[in-house]
């Protein structure tokens, strides 16, 4: 299905944009952006020709299709008919509406009669999605980990610089829950057949607790009701796929489990990334099920704090704090921290644990492997906090790919920073390295090639290599003849058409406006002569732009250039 309405979209996209300028002028009262979603599904669903309509159709469109695929009623209910009205007009007056089409007199009264309807049916979609935001509201009360309610604090955190890898990666196999998941996994082995009311049997755990070093609790109940930690150690074992359910009620571990702590930090970063979310198995487990859900979050609620205290917290002002947004968010609250005695105990044993926090007399502080921890939460919570590798951590394209995304102040004193710890040809080396990873990213081209402009003869070892990459040649032999070395390629009009190419990569990326006015700058004529010949040069993107001018550009004999070049391009590939 996705394919077809890639394809129907294909289709009607110039039909659209020539509405979109025949409204301006004809139907200037009348909204063509909800035109879209009418005709295709009109050409999807009920005619292959996008100038065939019937009052039937129309009926089913807009009665039946429409009320499932709208995004704003409110909108629609206001704006849609009068749209599709102006669209019909427009088919008719530009000789589009075909001769199998009802008249445009017998749509147009189809339109008025289904007015009432349409609208009604578009309001008890408000009123639904109105009773959706109510159950929302309800269910936006969140607990203690919920992150929702320090947005903004945590949006005007300054900068957290997060540590190297390969120093993460020596913190996470140092993690004792990590070796118990491990111990516990093969200690289960193969095969192991498990229970329905509990996963093992008394004497499995009682073998359990020994091979995960856990003491065995004294209890006149069954020992497996008893053993809150060891099920949290195999949920665990789970999470970091040391675990795997087999067939009939089995479980066994997985192969290369033994192998803990593996010898590649990516490896060992991955797994314990899988093991984040355990931060829960530290929230309180009381005998009373509402009291227990009453300190929900509760482990979270100690990272966020302990993350917007700048890392590290006094435990009795943290445990004061937690315990008035427990009481606050639920009226059991107060009950639940007094039944758990001392609440924070179990969630710090289990950071301690996972390697995220230290403790420390009266201090509770996050460790680095804790703050890039915290940092992924808050982060698979949609919520903005500025986190940055370390500079002396930060590779030449990590560099480049986060500059990109900042203001140009803060990017140029991320380089300069990043310049201070290297030697210039050594930086303009890195840059180029990384600018040539990925031949189909402009923007990260660009920003190398500008950067390593500045360092003048220092960088000439690093543009003479450069020569060697065709993404990068052009900008190359640009520079080394700026700086007059002998020797050095003369740029070519090939160079110069690819420089053109990446701009316009980059102007598309930042939205058809920008892109339109990188065209228009360069004039109808001048343009025209490029794409005579732009074509012919192998970008990884010359397809995609020439066909998103043969789109946009008003001057219809641009787009019809763009169209002949982009012909050329498809055969000559």
């Amino acid at each position: 299905m996705t394919d077809r309405i890639e394809v129907a979209a294909t289709e009607l996209r110039p039909l659209l944009e020539e509405f979109i300028i025949w409204a301006r002028d004809n139907a200037p009262e009348s909204d063509p952006e909800l035109v879209g979603p009418a005709a295709l599904w009109h050409r999807l669903a009920f005619s292959q020709d996008l100038g065939t309509w019937k009052r039937a159709d129309l009926r089913n469109l807009l009665l039946d299709r429409m009320p499932k695929v709208v995004e704003d009623p409110d909108a629609a209910a206001d704006g849609m008919l009068p749209a599709v009205d102006a669209y019909l007009t427009f088919l008719s007056q530009t000789g589009r509406l075909t001769e199998g089409s009802d008249s445009l007199s017998d749509l147009q009264a189809e339109l008025d009669d289904v007015e009432d309807d349409f609208v009604e049916l578009m309001e008890d979609l408000l009123d639904d999605d109105a009773e959706g935001d109510d159950d929302e509201e309800e269910e936006e009360i969140g607990d203690l980990g919920d992150f929702e309610p320090f947005a903004d604090a945590l949006a005007d955190l300054d900068t957290i610089r997060l540590r190297p890898d390969s120093e993460l990666a020596t913190a996470a196999r140092e993690v004792p829950l990590i070796a118990q998941a491990r111990d516990l996994a093969v200690w289960v082995g193969s095969g192991r057949r498990v229970g329905e009311q509990t996963l093992l049997s008394d004497d499995e755990v009682a073998e359990a607790l020994t091979a995960v070093g856990l003491p065995r609790p004294e209890t006149e109940g069954s020992l497996a009701e008893a053993v809150p930690q060891l099920w949290n150690v195999w949920n665990l074992a789970v999470d970091l796929e040391f675990l795997e359910p087999g067939d009939a009620n089995t479980v066994g571990v997985q192969d290369d489990t033994s192998e803990w702590p593996f010898d590649d930090d990516e490896d060992v970063l991955d797994a314990w990334m899988l093991g984040l979310h355990s931060v829960d198995y530290g929230d309180p487990e009381l005998a009373d099920e509402d009291l227990t859900m009453a300190l929900a979050g509760l482990t979270r609620g100690v990272l966020v704090r302990l993350l917007l205290g700048g890392g590290s917290r006094d435990l009795a002002e943290l445990g004061q704090e937690l315990s008035e947004a427990a009481a606050e968010l639920d009226e059991l609250g107060a009950d639940a921290w007094e039944a758990a005695g001392d609440p924070l105990a179990g969630a710090l044993a289990w950071l301690t644990g996972y390697g995220m926090v230290e403790v420390t007399g009266q201090t509770v502080s996050l460790t680095p492997l804790g703050t890039e921890g915290v940092v992924h939460l808050v982060d698979d919570s949609d919520i903005e906090v500025d986190a940055r590798p370390a500079i002396e951590s930060m590779s030449a394209h990590e560099l480049l790919a986060l500059s990109a995304e900042l203001p140009e102040e803060e990017a140029d004193s991320e380089f300069a920073d990043w310049m201070r710890l290297r030697e210039p040809g050594k930086a303009a080396e890195e840059l180029l390295e990384a600018a040539a990873q990925d031949e189909s990213d402009a923007l990260i081209r660009v920003q190398a090639a500008s950067v390593v402009g500045t360092l003048g003869e220092a960088a000439i070892p690093a543009w003479q290599e450069a020569l060697k990459q065709s993404s990068l040649r052009p900008y190359a032999a640009t520079h080394l003849s700026q700086l007059q070395v002998e020797g050095a390629p003369e740029p070519t009009q090939d160079d110069t058409h690819w420089l053109i190419l990446d701009m316009w990569t980059i102007s598309a990326g930042l939205g058809r406006s920008e892109f339109i006015g990188s065209l228009r700058d360069i004039g109808p004529e001048l343009l025209n002569n490029l794409l005579e010949v732009i074509w012919k040069i192998p970008h990884a993107h010359v397809e995609e732009l020439l066909d998103l001018i043969s789109q946009v550009h008003p001057d219809k004999q641009v787009a019809k250039a763009a169209r002949r070049a982009l012909f050329k391009a498809r055969s000559n590939s």
